[in-house]
């Protein structure tokens, strides 16, 4: 019996054999429990748990969509999601107008997509996840090039999940073709913003949905796609009536029969324009003049089939009457008479910018001076023909509107031609900005300083002409106080003039650049701290200031407000600086102290601890 029965009940009842009892068959015979009989469960049940090991993932995608399209909030859509990316896929394949479960969607979200980061499958998460937090109201993908994950497949996600978007920028995508675009046409009718960049698959197909479906479309910007042409803009200009801002650059088929097409159906509503590097004439330019009775910003760069005839049409034509400011980059056409005639042409215009325009001459501008009443600035930059004639001759012209002034590396000022006569005129100019200009100098300065009187910006840079006498000249005749002063590269500036201007502005400077002034040294921050009440910013790179200036900074007993202060490659800071920097520190907010030799590592470290609110460069 004992070796039948394990009365102590630890292992098997019956194990191997075909002997078996049961109570019901021994009357009387006392038998313990015995446990389930585990003989042959493994094998009798293995097929059964073979068919069990399948899930709800044998369900076709058919089944999937209709339970997932169920789903009673976002809490469980995202959920779901994070299963597999099976499911992620049919979740954001899920339409707005498909889910069940009505969801608002206002597009309060951003999202911003870089590099390597730019997947599809972070598109489809995108989708799922924000489908119901608010709705994706703005969208930036900005891809690598040919090693882009991104292809229609995620914009599909973003088109059936995002209805709600109205900012969408696709930047160097080539993956990207029209079939993505199109579903994002058909699915995001409140597309307002549209930036397309370097998206070689997107043609006109593209935007011609774009066109049938997005009627709020207002900013358009398409930029290096060279499957878009002619076509893909009238589409717009027919269908697109909100268009505020076109911006089309380098795309090699687009040219006068779409440029004129949109400029003439869309000119009276358009108010920013910008061509650049397009293969178009002087009718489009013509166009423009003609139609453009909306267009208040114009920028025009690189049109080298634009003629003169083309800018002067443009001004003559006398229809952009709202024209504010004028950009005009490389264009060869821009010339003295087209200058004038765009100056007589647009009675507001306000700004004029004029870069790499080698044919405008001092005679061009001095004929704007006298036509562009309400000129309130004008900046030239590379323009090699503007002579000390022209340039002075502009601001003696100029109206009682002008109030900046900028000339950028331009080689056709010389210090020593005849600088013409003045009478008793006083400048309206409150900003001056001279950069890289050798032939300006100190006499250009004095003669300035005869009627320009309430400058408030002064910005002076790479100017080796410029030493203390001129700047003095200039300085002694402000009668409004300067706030903004630029001297950097002056090599020729000393601590002299930086005395002479905290003595008589220093109730107004807030903002005092030094950078390269070989010749400043202590003295200088010395006079600063005692005489400046507003100086807020402080650059003082590469100069001779040591530890001694920047201790006299600290005890100022004007308690400067300093918010940002450049030491950079001054060889004079040691450690002995660290307490005053410190101090200084308080109410910093960025700190260079960047090829500073003789400041340690240990200090460096200190500085980062406890100067935890400000940002240093080291």
């Amino acid at each position: 019996m004992s070796g039948i029965f394990r009365l102590s009940g630890d292992e098997d009842f019956f194990n191997g054999g075909t002997m078996h009892l049961s109570p019901g068959s021994c009357p009387g015979v006392y038998l313990p429990p015995r446990k389930r009989l585990r003989v042959a469960a493994s094998s009798l049940y293995s097929g059964f748990e073979k068919k069990q090991t399948s899930s709800i993932e044998v369900l076709p995608d058919e089944c999937l969509f209709e339970i997932l399209r169920r789903l009673p909030s976002g809490k469980e859509r995202s959920a779901c999601a994070c299963v597999s990316k099976h499911w992620l896929n049919i979740l954001s394949s899920i339409k707005a107008n498909e889910s069940v479960q009505e969801v608002e969607s206002e597009g309060f979200l951003s999202r911003s997509l870089e590099g390597n980061k730019a997947t599809d499958l972070r598109l489809a998460a995108i989708s799922v996840g924000t489908s119901t937090r608010g709705g994706l109201g703005k969208l930036q993908i900005r891809g690598n090039g040919f090693e882009s994950k991104v292809t229609d497949a995620g914009l599909g996600s973003i088109a059936y999940g995002c209805p709600s978007l109205k900012v969408l920028s696709l930047w160097n995508l080539p993956a990207v073709s029209d079939v993505g675009l199109s579903e994002i046409a058909r699915s995001c009718p409140m597309i307002e913003k549209l930036d397309l960049s370097r998206c070689p698959g997107v043609t006109d197909k593209g935007l011609v949905a774009i066109a049938e479906n997005c009627q709020n479309l207002s900013d358009l910007t398409i930029d290096s796609c060279s499957g878009v042409g002619n076509e893909g803009l009238r589409a717009i200009a027919r269908r697109c009536t909100n268009l505020r801002s076109i911006s089309v650059r380098s795309c090699p088929r687009i040219g006068d029969q779409g440029v004129a097409f949109l400029l003439a159906q869309a000119g009276s509503y358009l108010t920013k324009v910008k061509l650049q590097m397009l293969n178009v004439t002087g009718m489009s330019l013509a166009v423009l003049g003609h139609y453009g009775a909306a267009v208040t910003d114009l920028v025009l760069h690189g049109l080298q089939g634009v003629n003169e005839k083309g800018f002067w049409v443009m001004g003559n034509a006398k229809g952009m009457k709202k024209l504010k400011s004028l950009s005009v980059t490389s264009c060869r056409g821009m010339t003295d008479v087209g200058l004038e005639a765009v100056g007589s042409g647009c009675p507001d215009l306000k700004h004029v910018s004029l870069n790499k325009c080698l044919l405008v001459s001092g005679k061009g501008l001095v004929a704007l001076a006298k036509s562009a009443l309400v000129l309130e600035s004008l900046k030239l930059e590379e323009c090699h023909r503007i002579n000390n004639f022209g340039y002075f001759g502009f601001l003696m012209n100029c109206g009682s509107k002008l109030k900046a002034f900028s000339l950028v590396n331009c080689l056709g000022l010389n210090q020593e031609s005849h600088l013409p006569s003045t009478s008793c005129i006083s400048s309206s100019l409150r900003s001056l900005s001279v950069r890289c200009c050798p032939g300006f100098g100190d006499a250009s300065l004095s003669f300035l300083g005869k009627f320009c009187h309430q400058l408030q910006d002064i910005d002076l840079c790479g100017l080796n002409g410029v030493t203390d006498a001129g700047v003095l000249s200039l300085l002694q005749s402000n009668n409004v106080g300067l706030v903004k002063v630029n001297l950097s590269g002056c090599v020729n500036v000393s601590d002299n003039t930086v005395s002479a201007l905290s003595m008589s502005h220093g109730h107004t400077l807030e903002s005092l650049n030094l950078d390269g002034c070989k010749n400043i040294t202590d003295a200088s921050l010395v006079t600063v701290a005692k005489n400046c009440y507003s100086v807020n910013d402080i650059d003082v790179s590469n100069t001779l200031v040591s530890d001694h200036g920047i201790k006299a900074l600290a005890s100022s007993p004007n308690h400067l407000n300093l918010q940002v202060l450049s030491l950079g490659g001054c060889s004079g800071i040691t450690d002995k600086s660290k307490a005053c920097i410190q101090k200084l520190g308080r109410t910093l907010l960025g700190l260079n102290i960047q090829r500073c030799g003789r400041i340690s590592s240990s200090t460096v470290d200190t500085l980062l601890e406890q100067l935890w609110r400000c940002d240093i460069l080291y």
